[in-house]
């Protein structure tokens, strides 16, 4: 059976993630205010901050900034900005 939330970053109910996906207090606060949509876009766009800004997740600088793009995506509102990425065109 699936959970709802209010999901933070959608701003509207959605399906929750099944599980705690990351530790501590800012896991359980994702757990509890993001969704399942919304964390799948973070995906998205971590694997695109790891790949463009050449990221060492052995790294704890480049981890933290990982976290805090993460915080600034989902719950700030702020879309990740990467100087120089442009999108592929359709």
């Amino acid at each position: 059976m699936s959970r709802t939330v209010f999901c933070e970053h959608l701003k509207k109910d959605a399906e929750g993630l099944d599980f705690q996906l990351y530790p501590g207090e800012l896991g359980k606060r994702i757990f509890d205010g993001i969704s399942k949509e919304a964390w799948g876009m973070w995906q998205s766009k971590q694997t695109m901050l790891i790949n463009e800004k050449k990221l060492n997740m052995m790294d704890p600088e480049h981890r933290k900034l990982l976290e805090t793009e993460m915080v600034n995506f989902l719950f700030e509102g702020k879309d990740i900005v990467i100087d120089g990425y442009t999108p592929p065109s359709q």
